[in-house]
């Protein structure tokens, strides 16, 4: 257990996945809402925490913004891909503009000719979605290991719920926590990473090395590094709330 409230101010940074987190998952990105009261359960425990608080998520930061609205945190998008400091600098890979336009187009023609299919565009990074096509899914990881071959190694495949993703292949949520840890109002605190799928696991494996707490959401037959386990959204929005928090049961091996 987290041993006190001041323990819990002075001790602990807060990185949180949204997705399948914070949110329920839906059918598309664009099918979320944050309520109300969810941006005051962060904003005070942003406030809790001396604003050590990031939010570290596969959306872009332009797409976290748009529904955290008027709230702006401190966050990584793009699955590290895109990081905003404490101070509000944004920091971007360099991508080549030309090679993914011709990506785009392609995946955009594939995405048209199979109905079910969403091809999310996060600039950096293009993703598609099959959660309304399930069984399309051998057909999504086939065509996106065509583009990957043809980018190489600069870019890589993300596997998701649901969704395979082409990115940049240097960083991730776990390179992006690697980061803020050495930045105010992170250094010298403990990590805390919640997160509810694959694309957390380095996060995890980043956050245990610090000797921090790596949460992992959902069901305990699905294998993971985290060293504990919340149930569900739910389960995550009530220890948010809870004063000083209290560490979930460990994952059952």
């Amino acid at each position: 257990m987290l041993d006190s409230a001041s323990h819990d101010r002075g001790g602990w940074a807060l990185f949180l996945d949204v997705d399948g987190t914070l949110l329920e998952l839906a059918e598309t990105p664009q099918g979320v809402h944050v309520s109300p009261a969810l941006k005051q359960l962060l904003e005070d425990v942003r406030w809790r925490l001396d604003g050590a608080l990031a939010l570290v998520s596969g959306r872009s930061l332009a797409n976290l913004d748009q529904l955290f609205s008027p709230l702006r945190f401190i966050a990584s998008g793009v699955h590290g891909c895109e990081r905003r400091t404490a101070e509000g600098q944004v920091l971007r890979p360099e991508v080549d503009a030309a090679t993914i336009a011709r990506v785009r187009n392609q995946l955009a023609e594939f995405v048209r000719g199979h109905e079910g299919l969403l091809l999310e565009d996060k600039h950096y990074a293009l993703a598609v979605h099959f959660r309304r096509a399930p069984e399309m899914q051998d057909e999504v990881y086939r065509i996106m290991s065509e583009v990957q071959a043809q980018l190489g190694s600069v870019f890589a495949l993300q596997a998701g719920k649901s969704v395979l993703e082409l990115r940049p292949g240097a960083w991730t949520k776990g390179s992006s926590i690697e980061s803020f840890m050495q930045e105010a109002p992170f250094a010298g605190r403990k990590p805390i990473f919640i997160g509810d799928d694959v694309t957390d696991e380095d996060a995890f494996a980043v956050v245990n090395a610090m000797d921090g707490l790596s949460i992992r959401v959902g069901h305990p037959s699905v294998p993971t590094r985290a060293r504990h386990r919340l149930g569900g959204v739910s389960e995550v929005l009530r220890w948010l709330k809870s004063t000083p928090p209290v560490v979930p049961p460990p994952p059952a091996q």
